[in-house]
């Protein structure tokens, strides 16, 4: 079997890294910083109008009709750039939310107790997981209209760790968030005649919601490992010390060695876990994407030296994103749980769909 990625594959990967690198170039991501994370509203556009959420849609649906070994090219791309926004709950939601596949509407997901990511600013939240009413199937609700007005202010914000990211603090975890959504829905209801109606149901099992989130954000992982790897050799062959690179040192070269091990492994887990989607392999690839990350950045961060830890370096931004992404959809602790029930099974998870309904170890809410 050949793993390599195709012509059409690289094609894809290479579209994508120079779409941004025109759309969001290091200029535009300072300025995201400065709006405290506020997301632009034409660059969600241009994303939807080159097929970044309608990627796996049907072709019959208006979307590309590809899957997720594509997708996973994709969002390792916005990973590199720092792209802010929920840019894998948008990408699931397409299909399910009207606007989202096109970049029209902001979508954001609620599935843990951590907070939710761009909840102010979101046309859509997704409540994955939530319970649906008797003889119905188990899946994940779209809220919007007045059932989303009423969650959000029930909300409160909360302090992120990463200036491009504003979080908001569920209404007293899941529970809550769920009584939210019925009495809005509810309200909602009585007054159609005044409002259109605010929910949307999707037959698909909250399970595969969270393990394609869990894949997607290891894929962004992937990509912030990539990148400050590339900035680290770089800074290490540029920056001299009494006459020489710093890349010259043994200890600055073993660190750079040691980011790329680590992000060759991660890709290698990620790709895997792209073509077979099994649930396992995706627990084991988020935890490699996480540690790549975190550690990958803090190991540019020690490269750089006193600069990397100023303000206008934006080895801290790598940092700060990589510790929030490794607590969301799985965390290391449910992956590890996840891991750890297959080995003591007697055989593997099935690959197929019907992995997905496996139970889930809880985990952090989405992006």
């Amino acid at each position: 079997m050949d793993f390599q990625l195709s012509d059409d594959q690289r094609a894809l990967r290479s579209g994508m890294r120079d779409l941004l690198g025109a759309v969001f170039d290091r200029d535009r991501l300072r300025s995201a910083v400065e709006r405290d994370g506020v997301l632009d509203r034409s660059l969600w556009r241009e994303l939807g109008a080159a097929g970044f959420f309608a990627l796996r849609l049907p072709e019959e649906a208006g979307g590309v009709g590809l899957g997720l070994p594509e997708a996973v090219l994709l969002f390792e791309e916005a990973g590199r750039a720092l792209l802010p926004g929920p840019l894998v709950a948008t990408h699931l939601a397409a299909g399910l939310v009207k606007g989202a596949a096109e970049g029209e509407a902001v979508v954001t997901a609620v599935a843990g107790g951590l907070p939710v990511a761009h909840l102010a600013e979101a046309d859509a939240v997704l409540l994955v997981g939530a319970e649906p009413p008797a003889g119905e199937a188990r899946g994940a609700e779209a809220l919007t209209g007045d059932a989303l007005r009423a969650f959000v202010t029930a909300a409160r914000p909360v302090r992120s760790m990463d200036p491009l990211t504003p979080l908001h603090r569920a209404p007293a975890g899941r529970v809550s968030a769920m009584e939210t959504f019925r009495v809005a829905s509810e309200r909602t209801r009585a007054d159609a005649e005044r409002a259109p109606a605010t929910t949307e149901r999707t037959p698909a099992h909250a399970g595969r919601f969270r393990f394609e989130a869990a894949l997607l954000t290891a894929a962004e992982q992937l990509g912030s490992a990539a990148r400050t790897t590339e900035a680290a050799v770089q800074h290490a062959g540029s920056r001299e010390q009494f006459g020489s690179p710093v890349g010259a040192f043994q200890a600055v070269k073993h660190l750079c060695a040691d980011m790329l091990a680590r992000t060759e492994a991660a890709r290698a887990a990620v790709y895997a876990a792209a073509v077979t989607g099994d649930p396992v392999e995706i627990a084991a690839a988020k935890l490699l994407a996480d540690e790549a990350a975190v550690r990958n950045a803090r190991d540019c961060l020690q490269i750089h030296g006193g600069m990397g830890f100023t303000w206008e370096a934006d080895v801290h931004l790598h940092l700060k994103r990589a510790w929030l992404r490794a607590a969301s959809w799985l965390d290391g602790a449910g992956a590890e749980d996840l891991l750890a029930a297959d080995l003591g099974s007697a055989g593997r998870l099935p690959r197929s769909s019907a992995a997905y309904g496996r139970p889930v170890p809880e985990a952090g809410g989405g992006g």
